[in-house]
């Protein structure tokens, strides 16, 4: 499994009026490391769309553990931890240095232009499993 991970500061924007990270806020920051794992994996979203080739979100599970705040620094992980013929489920984590605060996975549907499920391509398929 990749150990890939974005670096985020939580800014005021991000929490509540206690300063803590509003839940729904987290799904942004696991969207985003998701988006730059397909960067890094050579990926082009807006390509496949272009192609009318696209990946929904279908399933989202959290576990929250602890809360991030105002200020903090925390790093995002991404990782494949399962590819069937036309989804693919991602491991992610939130974490504050050796701290997990967030445990997630995210379910994508690739998908064509009518929303209707397709396998994902052949070539997308071995760059998001290939070991980096």
């Amino acid at each position: 499994m990749d150990k890939f991970f974005i670096e985020k500061r939580i800014y005021y924007h991000d929490t509540d009026c206690g300063g803590v990270v509003y839940y729904a806020n987290y799904l942004k920051h696991l969207e985003e490391a998701r988006t730059e794992y397909c960067i890094k994996k050579g990926i082009d979203l807006k390509q496949l769309g272009k192609d009318g080739i696209y990946f929904v979100v279908a399933r989202v599970e959290i576990d929250y553990k602890a809360s991030a705040r105002y200020g903090d620094i925390v790093q995002v992980t991404a990782s494949i931890s399962d590819v069937k013929r036309s989804s693919l489920k991602f491991y992610q984590q939130i974490l504050r240095g050796p701290s997990i605060l967030i445990r997630a996975y995210t379910t994508w549907v690739c998908v064509d232009g009518n929303f209707r499920p397709i396998s994902i391509p052949h070539e997308v398929k071995k760059l998001l499993t290939a070991e980096s």
